[in-house]
């Protein structure tokens, strides 16, 4: 359904650091730069799709969307944890409830919720097998 994910940061390279640690927990190699004369940029690309991070094109300071939450897909709990724990690591800080199992109405979820250094909302999402 998305080709990428694009969020706008205030540090790129203080961003890049925290991404860099934790799409690491995903497999995921360190970010590729793509200055393109106006802002920088930096993409993580995998076979399901990309994500990047930018300073503004408009110049304007970066800013987080309230109520938005970018989601990554995790294998299992471990690596969940281990993608929150990277982020916390690397200038991120925990939010919402504290990593675990949730069931809201539409199954059991592992979720594991923090903010990257500029407030984006990030989420580790793992959803178990149907039995």
């Amino acid at each position: 359904m998305f080709s990428h994910v694009m969020l706008g940061v205030s540090d790129l390279e203080v961003s890049k650091k925290f991404y860099d640690a934790l799409l690491g927990t995903l497999g995921l190699g360190p970010g590729i730069a793509n200055h393109n004369g106006i802002c920088g940029r930096y993409f993580y690309r995998s076979p399901a799709g990309s994500f990047g991070i930018t300073e503004p094109l408009n110049g304007e300071p970066a800013t987080y969307g309230n109520g938005s939450t970018v989601g990554f897909k995790m294998e299992s709990p471990e690596q969940a944890d281990a993608f929150h724990a990277a982020g916390v690591a690397n200038g991120g800080t925990t939010c919402e409830e504290p990593p675990g199992w949730r069931d809201n109405g539409v199954g059991k979820l592992y979720l594991a919720y923090l903010r990257d250094p500029d407030g984006n909302k990030i989420c580790a999402l793992h959803r178990p097998p149907k039995a």
